[in-house]
């Protein structure tokens, strides 16, 4: 069985992805913002463990990649916390996977919650900004064009790591809102699946856009290396943290 941790599983897709996961018998570490996001205390029954931290503050989410290293090496994270709109987009749905990749001892598997929004995120690499909310109404959309730039950059850099972006669809959750169309079943599955199968069962190994346990058409500037090189150089320049 594997060693998983989910970030951003107090409710909705992350804990249904917790739920069956440790359904499945394996040991998953649930991340939650804080002790009052978890309004459920038998969650707590089911897991291996559980970490809290804001992932919208970087000393925070520097804490929370040690506490992971305290419980040893993982065969999967799944970056599942997300944030649809204020001034912690960015921090939430992008700086917080770079700087968990960076610091957490290297794991075999990383999926990274995108969004078919995603397409409609600026490919121009001189405006990528994280100092700062951004202001041009398309945070959302640029942050999930960003993080499913990092999965493709990190497939490439890191042949060991199995990196992959997933579209879970428009889910009733919290965020996506009780009339959403998609099914929140298939809308966890995917990564669940990424994580845990077996190597030679998904194709691409690495480096997938998927949706639906199907792989998609990602924005091209996801593919990029010189959109990739820049995305990483301005992480890297805003978190003081450079990647392994």
């Amino acid at each position: 069985m594997s060693l998983i941790l989910v970030t951003g599983a107090s409710s909705g897709l992350g804990l249904e992805t917790v739920n069956a996961l440790a359904e499945a018998g394996h040991d998953v570490v649930l991340h939650a913002r804080n002790p009052e996001r978890l309004s459920r205390k038998d969650v707590h029954e089911r897991v291996d463990n559980v970490l809290f931290g804001d992932l919208g503050s970087l000393d925070e989410t520097v804490h929370l990649a040690k506490q992971a290293n305290d419980l040893g090496s993982f065969d999967a994270v799944i970056h599942n916390a997300g944030v649809l709109r204020g001034s912690e987009v960015l921090a939430v749905n992008v700086v917080a996977p770079y700087v968990l990749t960076a610091l957490m001892a290297p794991v075999k598997r990383a999926i990274f919650l995108s969004s078919s929004m995603h397409q409609s995120g600026s490919a121009d690499p001189t405006t990528i900004e994280f100092s700062g909310a951004k202001n041009n109404g398309r945070a959302y959309e640029d942050s999930k064009l960003y993080v499913t730039a990092l999965a493709m950059a990190f497939s490439a850099r890191y042949p060991q790591m199995k990196a992959h972006a997933v579209d879970p669809g428009w889910v009733p959750t919290r965020m996506g809102g009780s009339g959403a169309p998609d099914s929140l079943v298939e809308g966890h599955r995917t990564q669940e699946w990424l994580a845990t199968a077996e190597p030679n069962g998904i194709k691409p190994r690495s480096g997938g856009y998927w949706y639906h346990r199907q792989v998609q058409k990602a924005h091209k500037a996801a593919s990029d290396p010189g959109f990739q090189d820049v995305l990483l150089q301005k992480l890297e320049h805003h978190t003081g943290i450079a990647l392994p």
